[in-house]
């Protein structure tokens, strides 16, 4: 507004038109120019004309829509120069309404772009329609968070209400207020140091019939008269589906049921078929790759698990410790060395998924030569190993009954675990590096980006509320990490803290003292 000298609803309209990319505004404001940053909007801004100037009262206008004449009074003319009856703006601005157009409503007139004055779509509306205004104010007020990459609502369920705004990388993973941990770009659980297609790819793998299709290709053949399934449960070759069906299990075709012990009536199988033994070999192999890495991965979540679950009883056996007379007081780093071991053991385990597809042929196949391939393959499992054996130390340290042991034996536990804490924290930043530069940052094709390794953690989102003096006395509201009141900055802006990320809160409709950020001063003054 203070930059382009705008108004508040044009302010929005170019906002929502570059989907609340500031940057990307101002360049297209430098390369093309003002005029034209308004043209492609929809905003039309009358210069030295007063545009609040009310019609005559005494004239009458002909609606072009209704070619009716109407009254001054009961016709409303738009910043582009278009009048109309108010009548037929009224039912204009609820079709678009109804129709999920509230963001941008555009003039009726013909080939005319211009968007509509939100105050006045929303006085109209609200006439004839009281509840459906509100609704034109939802949608507007939502489209801060649902066209902005950089805002987007916590997935949990049920629905917390909020939602998490990040300050640099959309490619990153944060904790809502509610406790939920998601990725920012996908929003679906953390899954860092896969990539989001990596990730989604293996959820579908795990969820779906996929394996048991390929078992199916391994263990069976299919019947030749009804094609279902037959699975050979003997040592002749000779096989009878339940149709009543025979062929012969080497090569799949059709025969008779009388056979001998050298051959099958009316029927041979001499001729070798490449194809067919290349497709089976393959559909083997490709299940055994998928099962060791699956096997693995499955193995250290079921251990997040447990360990997530002794946490409880390991804080007990500090809250031991700490009643002993013992010379060590301090037991802190039984705590930072059991959030280690479970930022450690998350990454651990999606790090398999990750190597799955890395050194598949499903994703860079074409990326890297079979030498390269093999190589980077020991590269990173070399470090995965690493990080594997001193995690499972950690894991075996900090499950021992510390609080029956002698001050010297405690002791030396606390220095095993601090020190495995710092080697295994340092294998992890190796780990992440030998992704970003050696594997995904070698590659031509950028469309995998992982979230960056974060040593204290998955941040969390942090919530402020202040307090902002109205007509109606204090009323709390949720601002971004950092922000200040709505008077020292302009609606929808906000700072994170050094967490990067914040939350805004969804509005309510009653009660509770709530407001969103977006909505405009008459409304809050309506609130």
């Amino acid at each position: 507004m203070e930059l382009l000298s705008l108004k508040e609803h044009h302010a929005r309209t170019l906002l929502i038109h570059y989907r609340w990319d500031v940057e990307k505004l101002l360049a297209v404001l430098v390369e093309k120019g003002k005029s034209c940053l308004f043209t492609e909007a929809g905003v039309t801004v009358v210069e030295n004309v007063d545009d609040d100037v009310p019609l005559s009262s005494s004239s009458t206008i002909t609606c072009d829509i209704c070619i009716e004449d109407a009254s001054s009074d009961n016709a409303t003319r738009m910043e582009c120069g278009h009048c109309f009856c108010n009548n037929c703006w009224t039912e204009h601005f609820i079709i678009k309404i109804n129709e999920g157009q509230s963001r941008r409503i555009q003039c009726m007139a013909h080939r005319c772009s211009a968007i509509c004055d939100e105050a006045i779509v929303r006085n109209l509306v609200s006439r004839r329609h009281p509840n459906l205004a509100e609704k034109f104010d939802r949608f507007l007020l939502e489209s801060y968070i649902e066209d902005n990459k950089m805002v987007k609502w916590c997935p949990s369920i049920p629905h917390c209400g909020k939602a998490i705004r990040v300050e640099e990388d959309e490619f990153c993973e944060v904790e809502c207020s509610c406790g939920l941990q998601f990725c920012f770009s996908c929003l679906s659980e953390a899954h860092s140091p896969c990539s989001c297609l990596m990730w989604e790819r293996w959820s579908k793998k795990c969820l779906d019939e996929s394996e048991t299709v390929n078992w199916i290709t391994v263990h069976t053949k299919p019947c030749p008269k009804c094609y279902k399934p037959v699975e050979k449960n003997g040592g002749c070759n000779l096989v009878s589906c339940i149709c009543g069906q025979s062929f012969c299990w080497v090569c799949g075709g059709a025969t008779g049921r009388d056979h001998t012990w050298s051959r099958i009536a009316g029927h041979s199988c001499g001729r070798y078929k490449e194809d067919r033994e290349k497709q089976t070999e393959r559909a083997k192999r490709d299940l055994y790759r998928y099962m060791h890495y699956h096997n693995r991965f499955k193995a250290h979540t079921d251990s997040f698990k447990l360990e997530s679950k002794l946490k409880e009883s390991i804080l007990d056996k500090v809250s031991v410790a700490e009643e002993r007379e013992l010379r060590l007081k301090d037991f802190s780093w039984v705590t930072n060395g059991l959030n280690r071991l479970f930022r450690s053991r998350r990454v651990l385990s999606y790090s398999y998924p990750f190597a799955f597809y890395m050194f598949g042929e499903e994703f860079f196949k074409d990326e890297m030569t079979d030498e390269e391939r093999e190589i980077k393959k020991n590269l990173f499992e070399d470090q995965q190993q690493q990080l594997e054996s001193n995690v499972e130390k950690l894991s075996m340290f900090l499950e021992e009954p510390f609080q029956q042991f002698s001050q010297d034996k405690v002791m030396d536990i606390r220095m095993r675990v601090i020190n495995l804490s710092v080697t295994i924290d340092t294998l992890c930043q190796k780990m992440y590096e030998c992704i970003e530069s050696d594997l995904l940052g070698s590659l031509h094709l950028g469309t995998h980006h992982i979230a960056p390794y974060k040593s204290k953690g998955i941040e969390r989102a942090s919530e402020l509320s202040s307090c902002w003096n109205t007509k109606l006395g204090s009323t709390d509201e949720y601002l971004p990490s950092g922000g200040t009141s709505e008077h020292d900055r302009p609606s929808g802006s906000g700072s994170s803290d050094d967490s990067g990320c914040s939350y805004r809160k969804r509005a309510k409709k009653e009660g509770g003292g709530f407001f969103d950020l977006n909505l405009p001063a008459e409304i809050v003054d309506r609130n």
